[in-house]
């Protein structure tokens, strides 16, 4: 692996944690807390609680698979 390749990684490293922190901003401000979102399920009963954050873990996974997919498009170049 050459010295221009691992900048690559870098600099897509940094610019994806930098969109990554917007967005975590973007959700603070509109107050919206990932595992409390539409389609989040919560069941209580006594000392027992299950929860399924399906919407949540469905956003993270969308947003993962275009992160990941314009990484490996960068890195074909």
């Amino acid at each position: 692996m050459n010295l221009e390749s691992i900048g690559r990684i870098l600099l897509l490293l940094g610019l994806s944690l930098t969109a990554l922190g917007a967005l975590f901003l973007l959700l603070a401000r509109f107050d919206i807390s990932l595992g409390r979102l539409p389609g989040d399920f919560r069941f209580q009963s006594g000392n027992f609680t299950c929860v399924f954050p399906l919407a949540s873990s469905l956003l993270i996974s969308l947003l993962l698979t275009v992160l990941l997919n314009l990484l490996a498009r960068f890195l074909q170049r």
